[in-house]
This record gives structure tokens, C-alpha cells and sequence, in this order.
């Protein structure tokens, strides 16, 4: 299994062959450095995803400045992109966020 899909915040996505989903819960703390302007770091995301297997629902934090993976019941959850990409003088809102996601085995 090697799926990628891209969600919206609120929306989630029925993993097939794996028995869960995974819902894109929102983007906390956007501290990526804008487009159009120059930085000492990089700065970070978080995105955080509800991943629910039955009735049981866990909640994982994934980040764009290291983009390191969770693990859950076997699979590997990773963020692959995170927009739309700051810049200076245009905010983001909330609900025009979209993660890309990767779940493998």
C-alpha cells in the first residue's frame, strides 16, 4: 500500500485495505518562512490529523520542517506538502489549507 491524497481541514479519507480513516484536523502554529521574504531558519508547520480504527481515535502531529513520519497500527502516516506556501501580504486562512498526505506500509 502507497497512497497519497491531499484533504482540506475537516475532511478525512477512508483508508482502503487498512480499516481507519484519516481526518485533516487543521494547521497550528504556521511559522514557514514567506516567499518573498529572506530568513535566518526555515521556520515550521504543524498539521494535525485524527486517525480513528474502530472506535478508538488518536491524534498525531506532523510537521513541514522535519517531515518525519508517524506510525500507526502498521501503516506510515507522512506529510508530503503542506499549502499554500506563506508570503508576506497574503494571510492564510484556515480553511485554505490543504495537506498532502502519504500512508504506506
Amino acid at each position: 500500500m502507497n497512497a497519497a491524497f491531499t484533504l482540506g481541514p475537516g475532511e478525512s479519507r477512508r483508508i482502503e485495505g487498512a480499516s481507519l480513516s484519516i481526518k485533516f484536523v487543521g494547521v497550528f502554529g504556521d511559522s514557514r518562512c514567506p516567499g518573498d521574504a529572506l530568513c535566518i531558519q526555515g521556520g515550521s508547520a504543524e498539521v494535525r490529523i485524527a486517525v480513528t480504527s474502530g472506535w478508538a481515535t488518536d491524534g498525531y502531529a506532523l510537521h513541514t520542517g522535519t517531515m518525519a513520519p508517524v506510525e500507526h497500527a502498521g501503516l506510515t502516516i507522512a506529510l508530503v506538502e503542506l499549502a499554500p506556501y506563506p508570503f508576506t501580504f497574503r494571510p492564510i486562512a484556515p480553511g485554505d489549507y490543504r495537506a498532502t498526505l502519504r500512508v504506506s506500509r
